[in-house]
């Protein structure tokens, strides 16, 4: 996606208000497609009931805790060239990928315990679909499961802010000489983020909650957190220079 964002930043002339603006909206909107971020959000919202409602409110919770970090640590960079010492900078983007592998790990256990097969009842003479967590007995239980708070997902969204997931976003951001302007449009690449976050949770959430997904998804769910179980560990060795890293 770099080369994505040099082309989108090449537009901006780093003088004119809305040039400058719009071209931060736009890297702020592009960013949630980093696969880092495609991983996490898989993770975040798969399996909890809700739909594209909870999903987004989770969704704009990760994204507040990213936008918050990003612009805290942003601004050194674009008003001083000030960068966080590598150590830390190779820290925060290992943790992130500890993050993604955990999310992953409790998204394999709760599938281990049975709590995303479905069954479809008729109440009332329409058909609804309940989970049931499969345990020792014949009987099955309906539950609820027990979404992950927004305040988590703003912890998770605060770790993912301090990687430089976003570093080559704010870079270019740095090469604007006027520092109100700067600031500026680092916020709105900041609250961008944040939006395309909340967006991107939510279509997932929407395409989770259908019925016919909700079906197959206790056949869905291993694929999709082994898939980020070995990416967040292929993140977390490149973040430490073990494994080739692209980020």
């Amino acid at each position: 996606m770099l080369g994505l964002d040099t082309w989108l930043a090449s537009l901006s002339d780093g003088v004119t208000f809305g040039v400058v603006a719009a071209v931060a909206l736009l890297l702020g909107l592009r960013h949630a497609t980093d696969p880092d971020h495609l991983a996490a959000v898989t993770t975040l919202v798969a399996g909890r009931r809700g739909g594209a409602r909870q999903a987004s409110v989770l969704g704009s919770a990760w994204g507040a805790g990213h936008a918050t970090s990003l612009f805290v640590l942003g601004l050194p960079l674009v008003l001083f060239k000030a960068y966080l010492p590598e150590p830390v900078q190779q820290g925060a983007e290992t943790m992130i990928g500890g993050v993604i592998v955990a999310l992953a790990v409790w998204l394999l256990v709760r599938w281990r315990r049975g709590l995303f097969h479905v069954h479809v009842h008729a109440h009332g003479g329409s058909a609804h679909a309940h989970g049931h967590a499969h345990g020792g007995s014949n009987r099955h239980a309906h539950t609820a499961r027990r979404a992950r708070t927004p305040v988590q997902a703003y912890g998770i969204g605060l770790v993912h802010g301090i990687g430089g997931s976003a570093g080559v976003g704010i870079l270019l951001l740095a090469t604007i000489h006027d520092h109100a302007l700067a600031v500026l449009a680092l916020a709105i690449f900041a609250l961008f983020t944040a939006v395309s976050m909340t967006l991107l949770s939510a279509g997932f959430g929407f395409t989770l909650s259908r019925p016919r997904v909700q079906r197959s998804f206790h056949r869905l769910a291993p694929a999709l957190a082994v898939a980020s179980l070995a990416f967040g560990v292929w993140y977390a060795l490149g973040a430490q220079g073990v494994a080739p890293y692209y980020f």
